[in-house]
């Protein structure tokens, strides 16, 4: 039986992490697991709740909000000896046997495989399956939008392909909401990457696997509802998802490439902005600014 670390960052989650807690036992149903939290400096009764609720967890106060990779990090050092890290959010509501079909499909080269994941309310899969970044896409999506451009490869990074999402599928990355990840792929890619404070941070890190020989699989048979965000409506959040996205690229590119991706990102943004989304109006502004990549904004 594999043993499993649960690796769980919160920042004043307590709405939501007496539903996660209830959800695990069934989740993680046939694993020897033990849950570890990294608590980023929540205001809340975040660590009080867990507390009372998960005596037998881990709990490690980073004291201060250091963002999601460096909470990761934190656990994962806290986590003792383990064969496989599954990475949720405290939003995560696992169903029956999710975290044991995720662990069973880490096989034949997959070093992080995720689940079927379902917007709360909905019986509809989220997609959450993606493509590496590149100019022709990130045209293609300020153009004629990702969920169109989704049906063509190389004009999106969403993949929206229905049966893509009915079979294991291998993607360039995918949805961090929850991942299973193996030993053999945490020893080959080390720590998370901190400097990117929040977005982009799992798309950094499925990439440096891959790189490593090591895939990212959708198990469809394992399957969990996200209660989601407000990156797609906050402005600050959508800002820092959009930035942290070009800086990445920027990171695995040359200086002419990031600058046509970067234009073709604050074509988006505009565009959207000028449909009347402020969010997009907030990150074109930032976008435009120079020197805006330079460092990874946090709240």
């Amino acid at each position: 039986m594999s043993t499993v670390a649960v690796i769980v960052v919160t920042w004043n989650s307590a709405p939501v992490l007496a539903g996660f807690l209830a959800a695990l036992p069934d989740g993680m149903a046939g694993l020897d697991y033990r849950l570890v939290v990294a608590d980023n400096d929540s205001a809340d009764d975040t660590v009080e709740l867990l507390r009372t609720l998960a005596p037998d967890a881990t709990i490690v106060e980073t004291g201060r909000n250091a963002g999601y990779a460096a909470g990761i990090n934190a656990a994962l050092a806290a986590a003792g000896d383990h064969e496989v890290a599954l990475i949720c959010n405290p939003d995560i509501r696992m169903r029956q046997g999710c975290a044991k079909r995720l662990v069973d499909s880490l096989k034949d080269g997959v070093g992080i495989a995720v689940p079927l994941l379902y917007e709360e309310g909905s019986d509809t899969p989220h997609r959450s399956l993606r493509r590496e970044s590149t100019v022709l896409r990130a045209f293609g999506e300020a153009v004629i939008g990702n969920t169109r451009a989704g049906r063509f490869p190389a004009l999106s990074e969403l993949v929206t392909a229905p049966g893509a999402y009915r079979r294991p599928t291998r993607a360039d990355w995918a949805t961090g909401a929850l991942m299973a990840i193996s030993r053999d792929c945490l020893t080959a890619c080390g720590p998370w990457d901190e400097s990117f404070f929040l977005y982009s941070e799992e798309t950094e890190y499925c990439l440096r696997a891959r790189d490593r020989g090591y895939a990212t699989q959708l198990e469809p048979t394992a399957e969990a509802v996200h209660l989601g965000g407000d990156s797609q409506v906050s402005p600050r959040l959508w800002t820092l998802l959009t930035l942290n996205r070009v800086r990445l690229y920027r990171r695995r590119h040359g200086p002419l490439a990031t600058a046509a991706f970067r234009t073709a990102v604050l074509l988006r943004e505009t565009s959207r902005a000028a449909l009347g989304r402020p969010a997009s109006r907030a990150a074109a502004a930032a976008l435009a600014r120079p020197g805006s990549l330079r460092k990874t904004p946090g709240p």
